[in-house]
């Protein structure tokens, strides 16, 4: 007498994403701004944690998770990075002239002064998390991961109301020592988190002149 057979398993489904969902997940990409003008109200201790989890969802490299994350709240630390830009940032004026000089001069490049969330994030060069797996030949994969994790944070922050801001005309080695973080941590983002201003589809680079958006076509090449 033979054994009836078992009903094929069916595959396991994944979670539906409908037309809805993808169009207001495109807003999300459009209404992600870098965000320099923010207003002074705090951000609850509880929703920046639950952002640095969303941001540890985020793809690594051998799954080696390198990403680390330094909330900076101490008056003499954000002083000192505050220091640290407006040097730098005198020394960037200087590579322009004329009217380019004059509209860089202009333009607001951070939020330090308002923002209410200072938060420094770090790769950890020499993690033995992932075994080296998939970076041997491509090491710098290790700080790619560290900025799919800052894109996924600034997702998740924009979703919740919150603008991002990521400061990157800083001397990286001086705000590591600032910090007072290991040597073998790479300073990747350092970013101001709060709540915008103003509400703008726009990049303020575009809205002051700075640079417009290309065509994505022209970024596309076949081989």
């Amino acid at each position: 007498m033979s054994t009836p057979s078992k009903p094929a398993a069916s595959p396991p489904s994944g979670p539906g994403f409908d037309a809805d969902f993808r169009a207001r997940l495109h807003e999300l990409f459009v209404w992600r701004r870098d965000v320099r003008r923010f207003r002074g109200d705090p951000v609850a201790p509880g929703l920046i944690e639950e952002l640095l989890a969303d941001a540890t969802l985020a793809p690594s490299v051998g799954y080696s998770q390198p990403w680390r994350f330094v909330l900076v709240e101490t008056a003499e630390r954000r002083a000192a990075v505050l220091e640290n830009f407006r040097r730098s940032n005198r020394q960037a004026l200087s590579a322009y002239a004329g009217e380019r000089a004059k509209l860089y001069a202009s333009l607001k490049l951070a939020g330090l002064v308002e923002a209410p969330v200072h938060l420094a994030v770090f790769c950890e060069e020499n993690t033995a998390v992932g075994d080296g797996l998939g970076r041997q030949t491509m090491p710098e994969t290790l700080r790619y991961s560290v900025v799919m994790a800052v894109y996924t944070l600034w997702l998740a922050a924009r979703a919740h109301g919150l603008g991002v801001g990521w400061i990157s005309i800083l001397d990286a080695e001086e705000a590591r020592r600032s910090l007072d973080v290991p040597v073998d941590w790479s300073l990747v983002a350092y970013l101001c988190i709060g709540y915008p201003e103003a509400e703008h589809a726009e990049p303020e680079l575009a809205r002051a002149g700075w640079e417009q958006r290309q065509d994505p076509a022209m970024s596309i090449l076949k081989r």
